[in-house]
């Protein structure tokens, strides 16, 4: 049986637009479909939304990977960033979304969709689908990849053509990985 959920969420985030760069907070309801029998795994999924939407998405800053000079800046200083395709239209942020969220879920939970409103937007709400997303943002990109990553990192190394990956996809080290603790307690 498929069981159909929803949730609501809110997060705040800046957007560099231009040569300004503009808080912004947003409101995010999601549509999901359970695919998982699994209680256990039920859990986690939710607990990876609520993770990565509260602890790495929140209060980063929004920029479209065509701003060099800014980007480095901005790296430069160790602020959060979130670089994006295209610059960070809601419509945007909404697809890059989707699938960085489908992603980190692996199966367990399918967004099908969501709807993403914002302040700057003056609270317009943009629908976003699987499908359209997918079409629109394919490849092996950071926001189709179940790590906690906001942007492609890569460093080339000392060899050519060596590519070494700076970032850690270890849902383990926050407890979110898909697997059970085993409970050591022993039957006295």
């Amino acid at each position: 049986m498929t069981t159909r959920i929803e949730k609501d969420y809110t997060f705040n985030a800046a957007v560099y637009f231009g040569d300004k760069l503009i808080l912004n907070n947003y409101d995010l309801i999601l549509s999901m479909v359970v695919e998982t029998d699994s209680m256990h795994e039920q859990n986690i999924a939710m607990e990876r939304l609520d993770y990565f939407l509260e602890y790495v998405f929140d209060s980063c800053i929004l920029i479209e990977s065509k701003n060099i000079e800014v980007l480095d800046l901005y790296q430069k200083a160790k602020l959060k960033l979130c670089i994006l395709p295209e610059e960070p239209y809601d419509q945007i942020v909404g697809m890059i979304l989707l699938l960085k969220l489908n992603s980190i879920l692996e199966g367990r939970l399918i967004i099908t969709d969501l709807v993403l409103s914002s302040k700057l937007s003056d609270h317009v709400r943009f629908n976003v689908v699987a499908e359209v997303a997918e079409d629109v943002f394919p490849g092996d990109y950071w926001y189709n990849n179940n790590t906690c990553n906001l942007f492609d990192l890569v460093k080339p190394t000392a060899k050519k053509g060596k590519i070494v990956k700076l970032f850690n996809d270890d849902w383990a080290g926050v407890g979110l990985s898909w697997k059970e603790a085993k409970n050591n307690t022993q039957n006295v």
